[in-house]
């Protein structure tokens, strides 16, 4: 609980032993940082949060090559050059939830910016230290409390604004821009509040700390767009995408302060918070001051997909096990010179494509 302005999110009850690092497993014990390396002195680092669900059918990685397609988009905003590529990701990100015997967990790849011990490098230029990426995972409840999702949370409009989309990139989901939700996640928290809600730099709604937000008003449920200085979120496209197929008006445009309190309902969305209902801003009671019924829908849809329970508008689920059976498969025509001799398990293709699309062409709205 909240005390002298400090609070935990969740316990963390089990870490994946293992880490993926630049193609390798290691020990998590062995993932360590050298403290001069560029990334802690200028945050120069990108990263994702991908949740893995525990199903009928074993553990299901949800939405993950969008997720990581998000994680090469962020590191090629920031010049980040590699020679990774997105099947090399999802592959180690499977592997790793295998190797954790996990039925659930959250999944963090990181990109950063490290250093050449023998050759190192101190200033800003970025470009003379060396690129390291991992990949840990660990089993992680709901980010905003476990009664969140049904009672919902009270929050604030935060004193703080979202970062200009000419100043730090709203679309690259890069460690820098943390620091600003930092600032937005104490200040809630000192004040009592479980989450903040930003602004953009035009005064419009933006965004929470880690967390996109819907606005529900007259049966329409409204989010801002990705020129408010918005992540184009992959639990955001996912809310958008079942709201439609739920028969729902769906509306991305530019949101006031004054209309999320006198809105029927507001709700967060995103890879940790999932589905919060926002019960309260500023303490002015959003509706009937409890999760409404439009967002009890959507809720209800999203956990049954992410359960495996109801087939998703696409191919958003990555069944870890079955995965594994097909890794087998692949090694054993590997094996008898068949055409797919690297023997790594790769995904099924999904719609990340038309969701960068989509975001490329709202930001320039």
């Amino acid at each position: 609980m909240y005390s002298m302005g400090k609070s935990t999110d969740v316990s963390t009850p089990r870490i994946c032993d293992f880490v993926w690092r630049d193609g390798e497993f290691i020990k998590w014990d062995d993932a360590r940082v050298h403290v001069m390396s560029h990334v802690l002195h200028y945050g120069s680092s990108v990263f994702e949060g991908i949740r893995c669900y525990a199903t009928k059918r074993g553990p299901a990685i949800f939405r993950l090559r969008e997720h990581m397609q998000r994680f090469l988009n962020s590191a090629k905003i920031y010049r980040m050059e590699h020679d990774w590529s997105i099947d090399d990701f999802c592959n180690a990100a499977i592997e790793l939830v295998q190797k954790s015997e996990l039925e659930q967990c959250y999944i963090r790849p990181i990109l950063f910016r490290s250093l050449d011990e023998e050759h190192p490098a101190f200033g800003v230029n970025p470009f003379p230290n060396p690129l390291t990426c991992y990949i840990g995972a660990w089993d992680w409840g709901k980010y905003l409390g476990d009664e969140a999702i049904e009672k919902g949370v009270d929050v604030c409009v935060s004193s703080w604004n979202r970062l200009t989309p000419n100043s730090l990139p709203a679309m690259a989901k890069s460690g820098a821009n943390y620091m600003n939700s930092q600032l937005i996640k104490m200040e809630a928290l000192v004040n009592g509040f479980a989450e903040g809600i930003a602004l953009d730099d035009r005064g419009y709604i933006s965004e929470g700390s880690g967390e996109n937000i819907f606005v529900v008003s007259n049966g329409i449920v409204n989010t801002p767009p990705l020129s408010s200085s918005v992540l184009p979120g992959i639990t955001r496209d996912s809310v958008l995408q079942i709201a439609q197929q739920l028969g729902f008006t769906v509306k991305e445009r530019a949101i006031q302060r004054a209309a999320i309190y006198v809105a029927d309902e507001v709700f967060f969305s995103g890879t940790a918070a999932e589905i919060t209902p926002i019960r309260s801003v500023d303490r002015i009671q959003i509706g009937s001051g409890k999760r409404g019924e439009i967002t009890a829908k959507i809720q209800k849809v999203f956990f049954e997909i992410t359960a495996g329970e109801r087939e998703a508008p696409g191919p958003w689920l990555t069944y870890v096990r079955e995965q594994k059976a097909r890794a087998v498969d692949d090694s054993k025509i590997a094996a008898t010179g068949g055409n797919n001799g690297s023997g790594k398990v790769t995904p099924e293709p999904t719609v990340e494509s038309k969701l960068v699309a989509k975001a490329a062409a709202v930001a320039v709205d």
